[in-house]
């Protein structure tokens, strides 16, 4: 089944046609790594499926639903998302942070959302002691494993990731990345997951959308990526890097 849906979709920010007949789908369970230059449209595309923007003209539908339609607030408290530095509250610890989104729900289970708090904080690898710390106190690394924790502890069918590991150290990104991927093998969630890095495409992504310009110049499997590459621009892309998987 496809979850998310772009139909014919042009998405322009004044005269800058940022999207060019964009069409695509993203199927249940896979996780989708988004590739290309700066400007080309990344993040825009994932801004489309939580409806943070609405597409000039064609249709964004996620899960059947035409974003143009749908109840936004509904819609985005299904998906998770983790951007670049996770941005968490400053003013609430680790604990609340995380239990943000779900305490929103009327008649929220104060005990089992806490309960779902310490799950999620050693799913990423963070032991109890850290829910009353705050974001101040904490590494790079580990408010990255927070902002992760909080966009899936609504257990979210969808998860958008804009960059998320690009602000930490090359250690703590490879770490991360392996934690990622014992979290998808866990949960099977759906991910859209833009990147800059294409051996992080390759290593993490089921299939990869490579972008140029607003437009698709390859979508396939890392191996298809790799050793077939539809265009010089992923040639180019794929020439220098390593043998991520």
């Amino acid at each position: 089944m496809s979850l998310i849906q772009f139909q014919h979709v042009n998405m322009a920010y004044g005269d800058n046609l940022v999207l060019h007949d964009f069409s695509l789908r993203v199927e249940e369970g896979e996780c989708l790594a988004v590739i290309g230059s700066s400007g080309c449209g990344k993040t825009t595309a994932l801004r489309l499926v939580n409806g943070l923007l609405l597409p000039t003209s064609g249709d964004v539908l996620v899960k059947g639903e035409n974003t143009k339609s749908a109840n936004l607030t509904q819609l985005r408290r299904r998906i998770g998302y983790s951007i670049q530095g996770n941005v968490l509250f400053p003013h609430l610890t680790v604990e609340k942070n995380i239990a943000y989104v779900p305490s929103l729900t009327k008649g929220a289970d104060k005990r089992r959302i806490k309960e779902e708090v310490s799950r999620w904080l050693e799913i990423v690898g963070l032991d109890k002691g850290f829910r009353r710390r705050y974001p101040e106190e904490l590494s790079g690394g580990q408010q990255q494993r927070v902002g992760l924790a909080r966009s899936l502890a609504a257990s979210p069918e969808i998860l958008l990731m804009d960059e998320p590991f690009s602000a930490v150290d090359e250690i703590t990104r490879r770490q991360l990345q392996q934690e990622f991927l014992r979290i998808r093998s866990q949960t099977g969630i759906t991910v859209m997951f833009v990147t800059h890095d294409i051996n992080e495409a390759l290593l993490l992504g089921t299939r990869i959308l490579v972008m140029h310009g607003g437009r698709i110049q390859q979508l396939g499997t890392p191996e298809e990526i790799r050793s077939r590459p539809a265009t010089e621009f992923v040639r180019q892309l794929v020439s220098g890097c390593e043998a991520a998987r």
